[in-house]
């Protein structure tokens, strides 16, 4: 307890934002919310000076979509830090390596400092580490590293205010979402050009975003069938990459599998149980279809991004190992999504592999989820023996419980963690817009902020409402 004291303890540095003591009304929160949004913006458009053009680590994509981040710009370590701090204390806590009761407020409040604290350790580390990846002299570094650590400060103050109670949902969802449908509307609508150095030597400018590509074909340029359902133009981009673009396929791909998600999202399977204070009364227990949610997928995604910064790193300042280096490029080949239905036609075996991979990769991760997230059977059980609920037939003790529990939990975590990895993997098979994880998290939070604002509003309609649930 003395490690938690001590994060505790630093968390209390982080200005806090007072709780508010009437909860504000939603017109106000949804202002909130939204200037919320503004300032992650700004900061993700507002390059850290003085920065050298090219200079700077590029991180792996789905980083950029999972932790909100912008290379070079304010927004840098994005929610980085306070996403890996509640994932390393719930990981502590659900693991009962750290004995903390969230029932107790005390334990609550020494559970949340703690986070705080942990996340600005995890940024200034961080700060320090891609300030040096841009090789300045002490001086520039050291503002570099201020710049990304303040950034960073400024979103776990703007997602503790939004927790409180002054907006809707989480800032870390909020970011997550922001990001995702950023780079949504970007690739449907984004009137830039991007030059293309084509197989003949001849260099082609091509509209980025589909729409002004469809209406410039239209007037006259000409429209290919490749860009148009592959996404693929015979050539090169400026940093020698093959060229990938939006495509027509992947844009309805994106709205395709978002009700897909949000479907499966919705689906329940339900367990019979009796309520021991009103015997005779039964009632159900809705267990989500998709159990796990998207944990297992991001957390695949993540093993596998930090496998391409240990490569970059092991490339840039250990030259001596480069036999590390070729071989984590081996196995990234196989870790490595396709780049879109052409892909996947012409290196069918690189697919199939990486969706097993992916595959075996989500349902461990989903397993190991469901033991440290507080989903396992006996967590469950002991939840329902508190509530005075136990299943019909059956003595209202744990272990009987968590026997019945296992029978729906394990298959459920089994099969969610497969159909959200297939999901994954269709989407950047079509080559969606935000990448498959980023699709998944974004429907997930969209369907969060639609729960909570239905229940403002009706909280806003039916003032009794307000007062039976003691808001």
């Amino acid at each position: 307890m003395g490690a938690l004291s001590f994060l505790a303890r630093l968390g209390e540095i982080v200005p806090s934002t007072p709780k508010p003591p009437r909860r504000p009304d939603l017109k106000y929160r949804l202002l909130f919310t939204l200037a919320a949004v503004v300032v992650y913006y700004a900061m993700a458009s507002v390059t850290v000076y003085p920065r050298a053009p090219g200079a700077g680590p590029q991180l792996p994509a789905v980083m950029l979509v999972v932790f909100a981040a912008t290379t070079g710009t304010l927004a840098q370590l994005g929610i980085g830090p306070i996403v890996t701090a509640g994932l390393i204390i719930q990981v502590l806590v659900g693991g009962k390596l750290i004995e903390l009761d969230l029932t107790k407020p005390e334990d609550r409040k020494l559970f949340t400092q703690a986070e705080k604290g942990l996340a600005l350790l995890i940024a200034a580390v961080e700060a320090a580490g891609f300030a040096l990846a841009y090789r300045q002299n002490a001086f520039v570094t050291t503002s570099i590293a201020l710049q990304f650590f303040i950034g960073a400060l400024i979103l776990l103050m703007l997602d503790e205010a939004i927790q409180k109670g002054y907006g809707i949902g989480s800032g870390v969802s909020l970011f997550i979402l922001a990001g995702v449908a950023r780079t949504i509307v970007w690739d449907i609508f984004a009137p830039v050009s991007v030059e293309v150095r084509l197989l003949d030597g001849s260099v082609r400018s091509y509209r980025y975003g589909v729409v002004p590509y469809i209406v410039d074909g239209l007037m006259g340029e000409g429209i290919s069938p490749d860009r148009l359902i592959y996404g693929y133009v015979p050539g090169y981009l400026a940093g020698g990459q093959t060229a990938m673009l939006p495509s027509l396929v992947g844009m309805a791909s994106t709205f395709m599998l978002l009700l897909i998600i949000v479907y499966l999202q919705g689906m329940k399977v339900n367990v019979p149980v009796t309520i021991q204070r009103a015997p005779g009364i039964r009632g159900r227990i809705p267990l989500n279809f998709l159990y796990v949610s998207n944990i297992p997928v991001l957390l695949a995604g993540i093993l596998v991004s930090n496998i391409l910064l240990i490569r970059n790193m092991v490339e840039a300042y250990l030259p001596q190992l480069r036999w590390l280096a070729s071989g984590l490029d081996s196995a990234l080949v196989y870790l490595s999504p396709p780049r879109g239905l052409f892909d996947l036609i012409y290196d069918p075996v690189r697919s199939t592999v990486y969706a097993a991979i992916l595959t075996g990769l989500a349902v461990l991760f989903g397993l190991m989820w469901v033991e440290v997230g507080g989903l396992s059977p006996a967590s469950q059980a002991e939840n329902l023996v508190k509530s005075g609920i136990s299943i019909p037939g059956m003595r209202s003790n744990p272990k009987v419980l968590e026997s019945v529990l296992a029978k729906y939990v394990y298959p459920l975590a089994v099969l969610s963690s497969i159909i959200v990895a297939l999901l994954a993997f269709v989407a950047d098979v079509f080559s969606v817009f935000g990448g498959g994880i980023g699709l998944l998290l974004a429907a997930g939070i969209l369907q969060q902020i639609y729960t909570a604002l239905t229940y403002e509003r009706a909280l806003e309609m039916y003032p009794m409402l307000r007062r039976l649930v003691g808001e």
